[in-house]
C-alpha cells in the first residue's frame, strides 16, 4: 500500500520565537526527521502556510491571528531542524486572500500529488494539532485517504485549554488512527 508523509506547516513562525509560536513546537523536529527519512515512505510532503501580506486572518484585516508566514519572509520558511533532504515535495497553503487556508488540501495541489502517486495512506505529523493537522486530516477522510496521526510529532497551539485533545478526539471520531 503506497504511503506518505506529510508535514504540516513546521515552518519558522509556528516555532517558540516566531510569530505565531506554538509551545514546544519545536521539540518534534527529531521525530519529524527520523518519520521523513524512513523507507516506508514513497513520498514526502511539507505544507506551508504562505499568506499574501493582507491575509484575511490576520488581525490587521479583521482575523484572529498575528501576522505569519508571510510569503518570501524568513517566517514562512521550513523550520530549520527540518532536514529538507527527505523532503520530495513541499506544496504551499493559504494563498488567497479570502480563505483560511488550515487545511494542507485546501486550494493546493496535495490531493493531485498523492493521487498521483497512487498513495492511500497518509501519515500526518507537524504543527498546529488543533488548526493546520486536524483541518488536513480531517480533509484526508473525507477525500478518502486512511490517515495515521503520530502524536509524538504533533503540537496544539492551544487557544483555548484542551484544544489539541479535543482536536485529537475529533480526528479519532472521523477514522484517523491516533498513535
Amino acid at each position: 500500500m503506497p504511503e506518505a508523509l506529510v508535514i504540516v506547516d513546521f515552518q519558522n513562525d509556528f516555532t517558540p520565537g516566531g510569530a505565531l509560536g506554538v509551545p514546544e513546537g519545536d521539540e518534534i523536529t527529531d521525530r519529524v526527521n527520523e518519520l521523513a527519512a524512513d523507507d516506508r515512505f514513497d513520498v514526502v510532503v511539507a505544507t506551508r502556510d504562505w499568506h499574501p501580506p493582507d491575509h484575511r486572518s490576520f488581525t490587521e484585516q479583521g482575523g484572529i491571528w498575528p501576522v505569519h508566514c508571510v510569503q518570501e519572509t524568513p517566517g514562512a520558511e521550513l523550520f530549520p531542524g527540518l532536514d529538507q533532504s527527505h523532503v520530495d515535495v513541499i506544496v504551499d497553503k493559504g494563498q488567497p486572500r479570502d480563505t483560511e487556508g488550515y487545511s494542507g488540501f485546501q486550494a493546493t495541489t496535495l490531493e493531485g500529488v498523492l493521487r498521483e502517486r497512487r498513495i492511500d495512506r497518509i501519515t500526518v505529523v507537524g504543527l498546529a494539532t488543533d488548526y493546520c493537522v486536524k483541518n488536513t486530516v480531517l480533509d484526508a477522510r473525507r477525500l478518502g485517504f486512511d490517515v495515521d496521526v503520530d502524536s509524538s510529532a504533533i503540537r496544539a497551539v492551544e487557544v483555548q485549554p484542551g484544544d489539541g485533545d479535543r482536536a485529537i478526539d475529533e480526528m479519532r471520531a472521523a477514522g484517523a488512527h491516533v498513535s
